[in-house]
């Protein structure tokens, strides 16, 4: 049945008039045409998927619209700003932690959830935050390192509006 959703997505106001079923994934692809958020497994396991609601990695592939109601959804097409990659994204270029790059988004993103709530994590933080973001190439050392260079320059990273 269609609703009308209204969120926030990357900063801009969104209503949508929708099935609010239609899963996440779908409408920002589909409908929104912003592919930087991949299909993986569908099932919520690899990680592809992941965007921010609230500040939180969600399985886009598993949320259904109507659940980001009045929410803030931050995909990895809003994290850089004034056509300047964030921080986090200059630093898995600089430590080659993008292979394929088809984990990059949601490896970024949920590093940037983690870096947020805690702007020095250690590198077992890391590994932790990051367990349920699968890499097939294997770039999973590069990628901790990354996130640790880019928490070198984080400092106050609770702070900035994102």
């Amino acid at each position: 049945m269609n609703q009308t959703v209204r969120f926030t997505l990357n900063g801009k106001p969104v209503s949508l008039f929708v099935d609010g079923e239609r899963i996440l994934l779908w409408v920002l692809r589909t409908d929104l045409g912003l592919t930087g958020t991949k299909f993986g497994c569908g099932e919520g396991f690899c990680g592809a998927c992941t965007v921010l609601i609230e500040g939180e990695p969600v399985r886009s592939c598993q949320f259904p619209l109507r659940d980001v109601e009045g929410k803030k959804v931050l995909t990895i097409e809003g994290l850089a700003k004034g056509g300047r990659l964030h921080r986090l994204q200059e630093a898995f270029i600089k430590h080659d932690a993008i292979q394929c790059g088809y984990c990059t988004p949601g490896m970024v993103l949920a590093a940037h959830s983690l870096l947020l709530k805690d702007p020095k994590p250690g590198e077992n933080d890391i590994r932790d935050a990051l367990e349920g973001n699968l890499c097939r190439c294997g770039a999973h050392n590069r990628i901790v390192k990354a996130v640790l260079d880019a928490a070198g320059t984080m400092e106050g990273a609770r702070h900035e509006k994102r």
